[in-house]
Parts: C-alpha cells; structure tokens; sequence
C-alpha cells in the first residue's frame, strides 16, 4: 500500500474522532439535565415552590381584602381593593399606595376627641358678673367681692338657679314661707332658761 494513502487515511482517523468525543459530551450533558428535570427531587421541589408562590398570592389578597374592610366604609370599594390584591405583586402595592391612612375605628376616636376638644374649647366658665372672678357652680357668693350669686334654699341652703321653681335637692318650692311653730319654739326657750337656772343655782350657794 503506497504511503501517501495511509497518511491519508490517519489523518481522517483523526478528524473524526475528535468529532465523535464532542458528540458523546453533548449527548452525556442532555442526558443528565434531562435526568436532573426529571428526578423525584427536582419534582418535589417544584411542586413546594409553586404551592408556596400560590400561597403567598393568595394571602396577599386576603390580607388586602381585610385591611380594605378595615379602612373602607363602601362595600364597592372594598370589592375593588380584593380584585386589585389580586394581581400579582402589583396589586398589592398600588393597594398600599392608595389605601386610606387610618382605619375607620382609628377615624371614629379621633372624630370623638375633637368632638370633646370643641365642647371643651366651647363650654363657658361661670363669672361674678361684677368682678368677673371665675366661680363654681355651687357658690353662693362671689369669694372676690362677696356679690350674691344664687339664693339659697330655705330647707337645705343648697344654691339655686334663678330659673328653678323647686329645690332639687329637698323638693322645697322656692320662695316657700318659713313655717315655725311656735309652741314648740316656746317649750324650747323655756327649758333652755330652765337648765341655765339649774346650772346658775350651784355657783350661788357657793
């Protein structure tokens, strides 16, 4: 066999073998990878990471329906702000983004404070009307200038209002006439003198 031919020969042995390691490597690597994708593991996890993503999704929209109850009065609203929650990832935050700054138990309290703070700020203390002392309502003269500010009750001496027909303490009319009997007034002075004459009589024979 002429050497030129065999030279030839080799050489095309090693252009091919070459060719067919390179094939071999590429078939080997698909193999694996299609083993890898397969596999009871890779499997599994799939499955863990989608239920996870399902359930993240799903809370987001729970969470976003709550709080929209929370803070929203109108129940359309509310059923606008769960659809929204319900778009992944971008529902959430727009939701975030323009949902009301309180709840609507947070509105109602401070809708009462002020509601107090205005009474509060509107309520007038009462005044002597001549010195203009601040006074309780419970005074029956001015401590300042000693003007008389309400009558007492004839019973009780508890403070009247101009405007009241009765006491409210003792059910006394106002400017009911002072009934005093006088017999009883009468036996109450005289044994009063009679007892300083008894008490007078030892320090005489002494």
């Amino acid at each position: 066999m002429p050497c030129g031919t065999l030279a030839g020969q080799n050489a095309l042995t090693r252009r091919v073998f070459p060719q067919s390691e390179r094939g071999h490597t590429r078939t080997h690597v698909t193999g694996s990878l299609h083993t890898v994708f397969h596999s009871t593991a890779f499997l599994l996890t799939r499955d863990i990471v989608v239920a996870a993503l399902a359930a993240l999704w799903l809370g987001l929209a729970f969470r976003t329906h709550r709080d929209a109850k929370r803070r929203i009065d109108d129940g359309w609203l509310v059923g606008v702000a769960t659809v929204l929650g319900l778009v992944p990832i971008a529902g959430p935050l727009l939701y975030l983004l323009f949902r009301p700054p309180e709840t609507l138990d947070e509105a109602h309290a401070r809708h009462i404070e002020i509601r107090a703070i205005e009474e509060r700020l509107g309520r007038v203390e009462p005044r002597c009307p001549v010195c203009r002392t601040a006074v309780e309502s419970s005074y029956l003269v001015c401590p300042v200038c000693t003007t008389m500010l309400k009558e007492p009750c004839i019973e009780c001496r508890s403070p009247l209002d101009p405007l009241w027909q009765a006491c409210p303490y003792c059910a006394t009319p106002v400017g009911a006439a002072v009934t005093v009997d006088l017999d009883t007034a009468l036996t109450a002075e005289t044994a009063t003198l009679a007892s300083r004459k008894r008490k007078a009589r030892p320090t005489a024979l002494q």
